[in-house]
């Protein structure tokens, strides 16, 4: 017996992969340690989406390789080279062989490495977890996905898409709610071509996952504009649901028609305006998150300013900025990159427009009084979430997975800050 520290890094579904493998740790014989130092392996489940997140990564691979090491993830698959460049010793899985988990550990706490990057497991539903959040249930209900785009290092990590069965993925959120969660994460690639591969859609899954008996609500995670319009009404539709977070991720990207060509992301800016304007006049309160790029090697200064003017026109809640930076592997990373200085002058000037945005957003809320659940403790206080999925900070005393009534007195950019009604 061992004792393994499992720590993860990037999207909800590696923070899925990395509650799988402690739980095949656990039901294996061996303990999980609290630290890196109190160790006997440790296990780091990576990301490798952007630059900064895979220096990251390497920096981190760096400090735990003193212990025998596990590398799993999107970084080992998609740039093995780089990982054994500065962890020589360490062993190594892909984010579809969570499966050879133990055989992967038990060989390196032997002293033999071990290399599993092939796509061995059919599914992960159904395999043991330990949860890093006892409210919230993470469901991954597909591995890889179906675009191609210029951009993106995750197709040569997890490959293309394999849906699992809706009657399992039901089956594991009632496992889930079993247990005591009273958040469900449907988390995977990118939910929007969920199903395509087997026949069925989100919104049949997101029909049947709601339709589980027990009180807990249902988050929808990211899906790709370029599935929106086969599945838009019928997926808003089932947002009319009380156990739905009215919530949708969709990452524009650009707001430039060409740029996103040029991305190959399937997609117009219209298609993302679209979706959101129907989703706000559906429901009112309802939570539209996206991503930027910016600094894409073709983007031009319009380019540039047809994403602000989208921004401006659809004004989603959530912006997730970042800069571009070319993933090795990629069709991008080949082209000529624009100057540092120009992407830091557009990316600046961006997250002051989101910032204003945000908070203009946010300010809305101040005066509303509804149900908030709680499900993660802060350093002054608990957070949790409304109908809207927005988040909802207070400094009094609850339980994580309660409900109770709270009215919005103040808001950030980030969030609503509120109080418990007596």
């Amino acid at each position: 017996m061992a004792r393994i520290f499992v720590e993860a890094y990037g999207c909800s579904a590696s923070f899925a992969d990395s509650e799988m493998i402690s739980g095949l740790v656990v039901n294996g014989g061996h303990t999980l340690a609290q630290s890196p130092s109190e160790s006997d392996l440790n296990v780091i489940v990576t990301c490798s989406v952007k630059d900064a997140t895979a220096n990251k990564m390497i920096h981190r691979i760096k400090s735990l390789r003193s212990r025998p090491l596990v590398v799993a993830g999107c970084l080992p698959k998609a740039e093995q080279e780089t990982v054994q460049k500065f962890a020589q010793g360490a062993s190594l899985m892909g984010p579809n062989s969570i499966g050879k988990t133990l055989q992967v550990i038990d060989s390196a706490l032997a002293g033999k490495r071990r290399v599993e990057l092939d796509d061995t497991d059919l599914s992960k539903v159904g395999l043991p977890k330990v949860r890093l959040n006892s409210a919230v249930g993470i469901v991954e209900i597909a591995s890889g996905c179906m675009s191609e785009c210029t951009f993106c290092q995750t197709k040569l990590a997890k490959g293309g898409l394999t849906s699992y069965r809706l009657g399992d993925i039901a089956r594991q959120v009632k496992s889930e709610v079993g247990d005591g969660c009273k958040e469900i994460w449907l988390t995977s690639t990118d939910n929007g071509c969920y199903g395509l591969d087997i026949g069925t859609d989100l919104p049949e899954l997101v029909g049947a996952v709601a339709g589980v008996p027990g009180e807990f609500m249902v988050r929808v995670g990211m899906m790709n504009p370029m599935y929106m319009p086969r599945i838009r009404d019928r997926l808003l539709d089932s947002f009319e649901n009380e156990k739905v977070f009215r919530f949708l991720h969709v990452p524009v990207q650009s707001g430039s028609d060409r740029v996103l060509c040029e991305m190959k992301r399937g997609h117009t800016a219209g298609t993302f305006r679209d979706v959101a304007r129907r989703a706000k006049e559906k429901f009112g309160q309802f939570t539209i998150s996206t991503d930027i790029i910016v600094g894409f090697p073709t983007e031009t200064d319009e380019d540039f300013a047809e994403t602000a003017r989208l921004l401006d026109d659809v004004r989603p809640d959530v912006v997730n900025l970042s800069r571009y930076s070319p993933r090795p592997g990629t069709e991008a990373a080949g082209w000529e990159q624009l100057d540092v200085a120009v992407v830091k002058r557009r990316s600046k000037a961006l997250h002051e427009q989101i910032r204003k945005m945000t908070l203009d957003g946010n300010k809305k809320w101040i005066g509303w009084k509804g149900s908030v659940l709680f499900d993660e403790r802060t350093d002054d206080g608990i957070r949790g979430r409304n109908a809207a999925y927005k988040p909802v900070f207070v400094h009094q005393e609850a339980e994580i997975g309660q409900s109770s009534t709270v009215e919005i007195i103040d808001a950030t950019p980030n969030a609503l800050l509120g109080e418990i009604a007596s």
